[in-house]
């Protein structure tokens, strides 16, 4: 009788974890992708009026606009481009059960966050114009800056996982959800740059 009813509070608890959090439907995934869809918006707007200010404008960037430098943006890119592949061997690892591999994995992608914000605030500082020299300017530190912003609150979420992985069992190959928002959400940092990246500093 007893043995029965552990296996009747076992089949129930296997149940919970099928259908969600704490017995409920897990929607919190469908909730990531619609956060960033609706995120997508804001970007497609400021990216949507950078092409509408360059069709009409008679020269695109206006005329005394200080050249751009390509070598510290190109050097950004791959940083930022290299680091979704460095995240990705930390949730590979974590299939595996191995929370080592996702800290390492992690932390150095945090690293190379980190890096990049660096690099975009050398740009920053070593730029020839400010945000009112013209309509250009104004929409380039708009843009990137609006992205580096994202850059670090994906910097955070990287972080908030490492202090959370701390927890003997917080993460497992079942139990990951963090892990898998966080690194959605850096891939999803790294598309929008590489669209950034095309339209503000090579077309």
């Amino acid at each position: 009788m007893q043995s029965s009813a552990l296996d009747q509070s076992q089949v129930i608890v296997d149940s919970h974890q099928d259908t969600g959090h704490h017995g409920h439907p897990d929607h919190r995934m469908f909730g990531i992708f619609v956060f960033l869809i609706s995120d997508s918006m804001t970007f497609l707007g400021l990216f949507a009026a950078f092409l509408i200010y360059r069709s009409i404008s008679p020269v695109w960037p206006p005329e005394g606009t200080p050249e751009m430098e390509l070598l510290v943006p190109i050097i950004n890119t791959v940083i930022l481009v290299s680091s979704s592949f460095v995240m990705h061997q930390g949730q590979a690892a974590l299939k595996k059960n191995d929370v080592a591999g996702l800290q390492k994995w992690f932390a150095l992608t945090a690293l190379m966050g980190i890096a990049f914000l660096c690099g975009q605030g050398y740009e920053y500082f070593h730029a020839e114009f400010g945000l009112t020299t013209n309509l250009f300017t104004s929409c380039f530190f708009a843009v990137t800056g609006f992205h580096g912003l994202h850059v670090t609150c994906g910097v955070l979420l990287i972080l908030a996982v490492l202090w959370r992985s701390r927890t003997e069992g917080h993460y497992s190959s079942s139990s990951h959800f963090g892990v898998e928002a966080a690194e959605i959400y850096w891939h999803f940092v790294d598309v929008i740059w590489l669209v950034l990246f095309i339209l503000v500093y090579l077309l």
